[in-house]
């Protein structure tokens, strides 16, 4: 069983009113699913785009960042990240991330920009080395798991920077705010917030679809009209734009799905904790997931840490069970990236844990007996036994659905 099969009718049921009404750009389905999930986030507004790359492009660009600019995240994540600020026209930059969370380092964003950074003379906070303006922060809630906002959003206020959310895989997770002493949702914390709807997400779409969160009507308009070849009315360019508009039917899939959320997203913290309650006796040889006291995660991936990671994933794929790798390879070390200037040891906790990191099945269906087979053979490889030697009459684990590209 999947979430498709699960709600096949709804589903059917939109295609066959965009049908009926060929409503398939804009209107009421569009703008029903951005009230609902606006409201969802906790956020005022909620502008639907084309993919998570578009969201997180739109908003640095509604948010103000200027060519020639240094946005600063974490290279630790999918490309996507950093392709949106170099599309915005803006210059990545990277801190390392926490070795427990995978997320973003606030103590590390700090000494960046203590020593990293100066301010010129009217008080801008610049790039020692480029002389470029650093303008922004995106910090990234990676395998749906935010990152620690308190500390990221007050050294922002400090420089006078933006932060937008990359909440890409992090759909419902939830962060307690010390410094507001209540629950905040992703996509409620920065200026904006950028979600993909790529099938595989905790909300996935039946194709691709991206939408950005904000409580700002300003930057909400422009992102309305960057999606729209910068128009708000037809044939009333104000900007030159984009063609980056959410499909009706999509959003119409999204509108049915998201009521569901909830229940997928507990679903899934059920089975991560079950996870870890199997894997208990094997914690001298896996490092588990971490949940910091104060965040809800959504366990948008369950990603173990170990030693020998290849080998173990080379096992699990004999005894058909998928896994994969979210990411092997630091975008700091990408030929994408080669000219600015990075090299191997410069974010080394990135470094070491994309050599362990690997995601085991994960999704709201995954049962019990499922788990255990994968635990059990997780345990396997660790002690060395071959894969002949497993039951033969256990169940295969079905694959993760669960993609973070």
């Amino acid at each position: 069983m999947t979430p498709h099969l699960e709600l096949e009718e709804e589903l059917v049921t939109v295609f066959r009113t965009a049908l009926k009404t060929a409503g398939f750009v804009g209107g009421p389905m569009v703008e029903g699913f951005e009230r609902e999930f606006a409201e969802f986030c906790g956020a005022e507004y909620c502008v639907g785009v084309g993919n998570g790359t578009d969201a997180l492009r739109f908003a640095l660009i509604a948010a103000g960042v200027q060519p020639g600019d240094t946005v600063v995240t974490v290279p630790n994540t999918f490309i996507a990240t950093t392709e949106a600020i170099s599309q915005a026209g803006a210059r990545p930059d990277f801190v390392d991330v926490e070795e427990r969370t995978y997320n973003m380092d606030a103590r590390r964003l700090h000494e960046y920009v203590e020593t990293q950074c100066c301010l010129d003379w009217t008080g801008k906070l610049l790039n020692q080395k480029t002389r470029s303006p650093v303008t922004a922060i995106v910090p990234v809630h990676l395998y749906g798991q935010m990152a620690d906002m308190d500390p990221i959003l007050e050294l922002a206020e400090r420089h006078n920077l933006i932060v937008i959310e990359d909440a890409c895989q992090a759909h419902g997770a939830a962060y307690h705010s010390p410094k507001e002493s209540r629950w905040k949702k992703a996509g409620s914390m920065g200026l904006a917030a950028a979600f993909s709807f790529y099938p595989g997400k905790n909300l996935g779409a039946c194709g691709e679809a991206g939408a950005v969160t904000t409580s700002d009507p300003m930057l909400a308009r422009k992102v309305r009209m960057l999606r729209d070849h910068g128009q708000l009315q037809k044939y009333n360019h104000e900007i030159e734009g984009y063609n980056g508009r959410l499909d009706a039917i999509q959003a119409g899939i999204l509108q049915a799905k998201l009521k569901h959320v909830p229940r997928w997203n507990q679903e899934r913290r059920t089975i991560a904790h079950q996870y870890d309650k199997l894997f208990q006796s094997h914690t001298d040889r896996i490092i588990l997931p971490y949940e910091p006291p104060g965040t809800k995660a959504v366990y948008h991936l369950y990603v173990i840490r170990v030693k020998d990671r290849d080998r173990l994933q080379a096992h699990l794929a004999q005894t058909n069970i998928t896994t994969q790798v979210h990411y092997p390879r630091p975008l700091h070390l990408q030929k994408a990236y080669a000219t600015l200037g990075y090299k191997e040891g410069d974010f080394p906790v990135t470094e070491k844990t994309a050599t362990e990191i690997l995601s085991l099945p994960m999704y709201p269906y995954l049962e019990h007996y499922q788990q255990k087979r994968i635990v059990q053979e997780v345990s396997r490889s660790l002690t060395g036994e071959t894969v002949g030697s497993r039951n033969p009459n256990l169940v295969p684990a079905a694959a993760s659905e669960s993609r973070a590209d």
